[in-house]
């Protein structure tokens, strides 16, 4: 099979067009009726007309007496009517029947009870007051809903009321996803603890795929995993596309690999209408019909294939149920840094967004297609246009959000070096109910101390050596974030080395063994604490870089350090130990350093910030924290100096 191309991929706006002309708004399910009961979020295929009117009968609205109104004329507080029971008026409760002749009911409030006979009004009623008369509120026959109406949960006691027991609805509309790919397993197939085999990856895009499919008030239908195989592949989509589904996804197999088969079975099959998206993630879309159905051939990285559905299928299945896709929230935010990006393809750059003053900040996560954490971390996503370089961190841009904007008020944004201890206050701070996020970005030590003098963050996390002095971060602050007034806490020694493979198969006893010989190392990027560390130890090892293989490849997190080494792509890095015991790797000590947390002094009487640093000043995230290993916090939350505000 020889590889496609993208000879006319189309921007996301012309690819929209394309699809939503052959399946627009007239697209629909078909039409089913349900009990009234089960209708609500569901949308009217045909107007809805009441078949009783509400109420019934002439109606009490009020607890009192009910009287005919023309014998009250005339009364007032100095002229008092008298009322016999039985036969001028009759006691009433609120909802009950009006009993004839009487045409009016004055609240018990308004009667002054003389004896078990008599009742004495001081003022008149007219007529019709306080009753609810027959059809008030609905008249048989008149029009309740429209068709293409989407029942609220209010409507069904509208419906039960005008004598409504069903209602005609559009379908929900039934989506066929097939997972494909040679390398997939289920994760029912395997055990907690078992070992993948070397190429396996457990499947979950089809699961994904199905919750958004319900959350656009559609019913998932996963098949079974197929493998890359042409005759496979042309079989499961002659078989969806004949099935009841309404809108067939295949997941994978959409790019331009010999192995990506869909494009040609669409082709074959009916009629390709788009391949290939300008945009990123989620270039290799395919939009397709066959058999009058439409088939989205998804790409297989798991945000390339969530950024496709909500672009394409999520609208898709609204038009199909009759009613508009919910309006995205925005909030305006700044950049944290430079953000360039490709001429020629809309990005969809996902960010951790907090308030920071008067303005909300936007860190930007990896931009791997495949790292689901990007979305599960994320509070927004930016959409940089096909025709800019980029954002700067001086311009305003709008973020799409994917969290509440009230939870953005709580949000706690640190931003400088990794460190796993972050995600332990992250959770620990949550832990008695309080509705705090901590959003991290991980810039390095140096990239957090220039955010905080931007003001484009809370809280720095750094572990800056000085290695004139053997002092941490002081020197540093006082270069990089003048005047600003600034306070550092402790939050955890920590120790620092080489990871390297379990039962250390190179034999690696330092970082003077990295000079030469075959050893691959993984760096840490310029900026970070660690890469300042290992560059000076380098430096007193009178080692020069360009003698160390893989010193140019960096990764930007201790864990990302520590599962190169674990892949075999690296034979050590440098990194905490921390981390090489949580991937079960050796590790090699070089030495105890001080992590600490920068705060602006202004934010300190902040409450967020105030119970963020009692967090960290607690037994309980003590605990949890020596527990990983390779980590002394004895001093976590003191306050070790402030500097600066010259």
């Amino acid at each position: 099979m020889k590889r496609q191309v993208y000879l006319s991929m189309k921007s996301l706006e012309e690819a929209k067009k394309i699809f939503f002309t052959r399946f627009g708004p007239g697209f629909r399910t078909g039409v089913e009726t349900v009990k009234t009961e089960d209708g609500s979020g569901r949308v009217t295929a045909a107007p809805v007309f009441a078949r009783r009117s509400a109420p019934s009968y002439h109606a009490s609205a009020m607890d009192g007496i009910a009287v005919k109104a023309a014998e009250t004329y005339g009364t007032t507080e100095r002229l008092p009517r008298t009322l016999e029971l039985g036969r001028d008026a009759v006691w009433v409760n609120t909802g009950q029947p009006l009993p004839e002749p009487f045409d009016a009911v004055i609240m018990v409030e308004k009667v002054h009870q003389i004896d078990e006979n008599r009742v004495e009004v001081r003022s008149p009623a007219y007529p019709w007051q306080h009753v609810r008369k027959v059809g008030e509120d609905i008249v048989a026959t008149q029009l309740l809903f429209p068709q293409n109406h989407r029942i609220r949960p209010y409507d069904v006691g509208a419906l039960i009321s005008g004598g409504v027991f069903s209602v005609n609805v559009y379908k929900k509309p039934q989506v066929a996803i097939v997972p494909t790919g040679s390398e997939l397993v289920r994760h029912t197939e395997i055990k907690e603890a078992e070992v993948l085999k070397k190429g396996q990856i457990i499947e979950y895009n089809s699961l994904i795929l199905a919750g958004l499919v319900k959350e656009c008030g559609g019913i998932p239908l996963i098949y079974d995993i197929v493998p890359d195989v042409e005759e496979a592949i042309r079989a499961v989509l002659s078989r969806a596309v004949m099935s009841e589904a309404d809108v067939v996804i295949i997941n994978a197999g959409s790019s331009a690999g010999s192995k990506d088969y869909t494009v040609h079975m669409v082709s074959e099959m009916g009629e390709v209408l788009v391949h290939g998206v300008a945009m990123m993630p989620g270039k290799p879309t395919i939009l397709g019909v066959v058999n009058g159905k439409p088939v989205v051939g998804n790409p297989g990285y798991a945000v390339s294939a969530t950024l496709s559905f909500e672009q394409f299928v999520g609208p898709l299945l609204y038009n199909l149920q009759g009613y508009l896709r919910p309006k995205t929230r925005t909030v305006k935010v700044q950049p944290t840094r430079d953000i360039p990006s490709r001429i020629g393809i809309e990005e969809f750059l996902r960010v951790n967004i907090g308030r920071v003053g008067p303005r909300y900040v936007a860190t930007p996560l990896a931009r791997a297609a495949g790292s689901i954490t990007t979305l599960t971390r994320a509070e927004g996503v930016l959409r940089i246009p096909s025709l800019s370089e980029g954002i700067t961190q001086n311009q305003e841009t709008e973020a799409e959000l994917l969290v509440a904007e009230e939870e953005l008020q709580n949000t706690v944004v640190v931003i400088g070096s990794h460190d796993i201890t972050i995600d332990i206050l992250g959770d620990e701070v949550r832990r008695e109910g309080r509705n705090i996020r901590i959003s991290s970005g991980n810039v390095g030590s140096l990239g957090g101390l220039l955010a905080l003098r931007r003001g484009a963050c809370h809280m720095a996390g750094s572990h800056l050596l000085d290695t004139e002095t053997g002092e941490y971060n002081i020197s540093y602050i006082k270069r990089y974030v003048k005047g600003l007034k600034v306070a550092v806490f402790h939050l955890t020694l920590r120790d620092q080395g080489l990871i390297i493979a379990k039962g250390n198969p190179k034999g690696i006893k330092g970082i003077a063994d990295l000079a030469g010989g075959d050893i691959v190392l993984i760096n840490r990027q310029a900026g970070s604490g660690t890469r300042v560390l290992f560059d000076y130890k380098l430096n007193q090892s009178g080692i020069r870089s360009d003698v160390i293989k893989g010193y140019d490849h960096e990764e930007f997190t201790h864990m990302a350090v520590a599962v190169d080494v674990l892949s075999g792509a690296a034979d050590c890095g440098m990194g905490i130990y921390a981390a090489a015991k949580a991937l079960d790797l050796d590790f090699v000590p070089i030495v105890r350093e001080q992590y600490d947390l920068i705060i602006p002094s202004h934010m300190l009487g902040q409450s967020n910030i105030q119970t963020v640093l009692d967090t960290i000043g607690s037994g309980h995230f003590r605990e949890r924290i020596i527990s990983l290993g390779g980590y002394d916090p004895s001093k976590s939350g003191e306050l070790f100096m402030e500097v600066g505000g010259d």
